[in-house]
């Protein structure tokens, strides 16, 4: 089964929110799966929550790039306990 089609069958299901993680890329800071997330966005309507991979300003920016596709938040875990993240800037950039 494909994350698509699992994705569907928790829509189905009355799922409120869904999240992607891709987990060969979580916890290591390498930058979270933008096209297979916002891939799996555009193919469902219940919003996505990015997870997996953020270690920068700049993967926050990738995916909010993508924010039309569907992606409707972001999961920030290792990059925030580590320092690498600044809460107040990654707010600011999303915000902006």
């Amino acid at each position: 089964m494909t994350a698509i089609e699992l994705a569907l069958r928790l829509e189905d299901a009355g799922a409120a929110a869904l999240v992607h993680t891709d987990i060969e890329r979580n916890g290591a800071l390498a930058g979270p799966n933008v096209a297979a997330t916002a891939e799996l966005a555009r193919a469902v309507k219940t919003p996505v929550i990015a997870s997996g991979g953020v270690g920068t300003l700049a993967d926050l920016a990738a995916l909010k790039a993508e924010a039309a596709s569907g992606i409707a938040g972001v999961i920030v875990g290792r990059a925030l306990h580590d320092g690498r993240i600044v809460p107040r800037a990654a707010l600011d950039l999303l915000a902006a």
